[in-house]
């Protein structure tokens, strides 16, 4: 039995800095995951994802990540991607500096 369809967002890497990004639902890409497109739909996340990666001018890495609805904006479910929006680990700057979660 095929596994149900979880709620996704599209994430990369920018090309030139390196940061996370997300995609949106008006076609931007984002570093705040709150501003990011919840997927609900399966097919919707393929025609996406496809988008992304044809942005290899500006993205690396696309692919989709769970999430889940919140307050703000789609919220992370796993660790790796909770870790992701708080920014490089290395230095305490940029998003590791402003953010204390």
């Amino acid at each position: 039995m095929a596994r149900a369809f979880t709620p996704k967002v599209v994430t990369a890497n920018a090309l030139i800095e390196g940061d996370v990004v997300y995609l949106t639902a008006d076609d931007r890409w984002s570093r705040d995951h709150a501003e990011a497109e919840l997927i609900e739909d399966e097919a919707h996340a393929q025609l996406r994802l496809l988008k992304a990666e044809s942005q290899k001018n500006i993205i690396v890495g696309a692919y989709l990540a769970e999430a889940k609805p919140g307050a703000t904006g789609p919220e992370p479910i796993h660790f790796r991607e909770a870790f992701r929006t708080r920014g490089p680990s290395n230095y305490a700057h940029g998003k590791q500096e402003t953010r204390h979660v």
